[in-house]
């Protein structure tokens, strides 16, 4: 067989072999049948209660739920993957339904989230609103306004933007509107305290850099744990209630810690899953 022949079967196979342990590399952090690898914190409550039953699995579907709240009161309340994450993407697919628990606040119509390199929930204080994390927003639309997706957040967080130290508490993207209770994919690339990249339809909506502990949007914590200018290179992911009911279909991870120390092959798996 000629050379160029045998090195066009060896790149051939290669790429079915990456193919193949790419596919594999998906972890399905919601398993589609009950909620065993998460833990639940609700403001207002103790770690692990999951007060009125918010965060349920009906459908194979993990629901957020306010039938048996009275009033929402600010009861804040997240959902936590059992491990944390240095590096990743994090494939998210949900669609926000019905209608707004009474007394939610009037920003918080649509809209939940993706919180990344979040602080242990087993340190958050009973009164705690929000972890110190990364929020990657979700949002959907009210019918009335332009409402991008995959926005960024900060509850006791900082990050730069454009190269600059970004202080306000939300950056949006530039994704488009999704009004409706029509399903969205949102995927969130995160290397450590290097790059945070938002990904709406392969699209890169949003793209900031070093994310660290700072700044404010956060209530009732330990102050022993938010030790400012403290770089974020990992932490634990969580999905939360913010008032308005939101279904998630499917919560996927793809772990890229492996890669860091190679960064050719770390650009080449990204690249790879990006273009599924």
């Amino acid at each position: 067989m000629k050379l160029k022949h045998l090195t066009a079967l060896a790149l051939f196979f290669t790429i079915i072999s990456f193919n193949a342990h790419a596919q594999k590399g998906w972890i399905n952090l919601f398993n589609g049948k009950d909620l065993k690898d998460w833990n639940i914190k609700i403001s207002k409550h103790s770690y692990k209660e999951n007060y009125a039953n918010t965060f349920r699995v009906e459908n194979s579907l993990m629901k957020v739920s306010y039938d048996g709240y009275q009033e929402f009161n600010q009861q804040y309340g997240h959902i936590f993957y059992k491990k944390p994450f240095s590096a990743y993407l994090l494939k998210v697919t949900y669609r926000f339904v019905g209608n707004q628990a009474k007394g939610g606040e009037g920003w918080a119509i649509r809209n939940s989230g993706a919180m990344l390199h979040c602080q242990n929930p087993a340190t958050m204080l009973k009164n705690q609103d929000f972890p110190i994390s990364i929020e990657a927003q979700i949002l959907g639309g009210d019918g009335e306004h332009i409402r991008h997706t995959s926005n960024v957040c900060t509850p006791g967080t900082l990050i730069n933007y454009q190269g600059k130290l970004f202080t306000d508490h939300c950056l949006d993207s530039k994704s488009k509107t999704y009004s409706g209770d029509q399903w969205v994919t949102a995927e969130f690339l995160v290397l450590g305290d290097s790059v945070i990249k938002h990904i709406i339809n392969k699209e890169v909506v949003l793209e900031y850099t070093k994310p660290q502990i700072g700044g404010d949007n956060v209530s009732n914590y330990d102050p022993k744990i938010k030790i400012d200018g403290t770089p974020l290179k990992s932490g634990y992911i969580s999905l939360q209630s913010e008032s308005h009911p939101i279904e998630f279909k499917t919560v996927q991870l793809f772990d890229l810690e492996p890669y860091l120390k190679n960064k050719t092959k770390l650009d080449q798996v990204v690249n790879q899953l990006l273009e599924k």
